[in-house]
């Protein structure tokens, strides 16, 4: 690693971690079982937590991997801003890039990985590497960091990352109705979020009041009404077309715009891509060519 001093919470970090023998790195266990469980002679190590350094006109921050989402939301939010991370309660920073499972705002926020700008993370042979810049448009080449969101520690250990960060709207409301969840995409001009479980859909709305306030009314022309927010998520994650596919008859809710439905029994495991599993298998060999990072994991099966 080069370019500024690395602090010394890193050193330490990368120091635990160490340049053998099989390692994770354990924040607030809230997806603890995603992609299946570490081996049991893993030895578990935590990232270094705390807010590093934060100029709000930037609209970007940096902070440690082990510092919570909690912690993080409540730091941006006295400046008016936000970070587009799943607000899971317990959990981390790094936990959540980690695992790399958008909210039910994708749709008009933008994906998780959009948030990344830079990470330092520790590689399997022990080292201290740093990949991405800390401002919006900097990067040329590969853009390795976001790789790291959703590959659950198994090409690199995160230990700081510099995220993007965006205003906190001024307003912002949910509806819901027995109403065409495509029509409201369409006639909507950028909705956050939208739901549908077969007959009610939940839209949610947010900027300033005035634009908040005439796209409602919209919305209530296609028979939505104001509610408190959105229904409670089923347990699991399934594909969206795999509704249709595997007929499923429990009670499910669609997030439209990200591909993604939630179910409430476990969906059945798909065979990914070809193509997909031989550049996932390929990265793995690259990045962890001795397996010690997060073994038992696996990014294929954790949607």
């Amino acid at each position: 690693m080069t370019g500024r001093e690395v602090p010394a919470e890193l050193e330490s970090f990368a120091a635990e971690v160490g340049p053998d023998g099989p390692v994770a790195v354990v924040g607030g266990r809230t997806h603890w079982e995603v992609g299946g469980r570490c081996s049991e002679d893993t030895r578990l190590v935590r990232a270094p937590a705390g807010i590093r350094d934060f100029d709000p006109a930037d609209m970007t921050i940096r902070v440690g991997a082990g510092t919570s989402v909690e912690e993080l939301d409540a730091v941006l939010a006295e400046v008016g801003q936000r970070a587009n991370l799943p607000l899971v309660s317990g959990a981390t920073v790094g936990g959540v890039l980690a695992v790399g499972r958008d909210d039910v705002h994708a749709m008009g926020r933008g994906r998780l990985r959009d948030a990344l700008l830079e990470a330092v993370y520790v590689a399997e042979d022990g080292r201290l590497v740093k990949v991405g810049g800390p401002t919006v448009k900097n990067v040329s080449g590969f853009d390795l960091c976001r790789l790291l969101v959703g590959s659950l520690g198994t090409l690199g250990l995160v230990g700081e990352v510099v995220l993007r960060t965006w205003p906190r709207p001024a307003f912002q409301q949910w509806l819901a109705g027995r109403c065409d969840p495509a029509e409201l995409r369409r006639r909507l001009f950028w909705p956050s979020s939208i739901l549908w479980d077969g007959q009610t859909a939940w839209v949610h709305l947010e900027g300033y009041e005035s634009d908040v306030e005439s796209e409602a009314e919209l919305a209530r022309s296609l028979g939505c009404t104001p509610v408190d927010g959105p229904p409670p998520l089923p347990a699991h994650r399934v594909p969206a077309g795999a509704l249709e596919a595997e007929g499923f008859q429990d009670s499910y809710l669609v997030q439209f715009g990200t591909g993604t439905a939630y179910v409430s029994e476990p969906g059945p495991v798909f065979d990914p891509d070809p193509a997909v599993a031989a550049l996932h298998h390929r990265l793995k060999s690259e990045f962890d060519p001795r397996n010690r990072l997060n073994p038992g994991r696996d990014p294929l099966v954790a949607l």
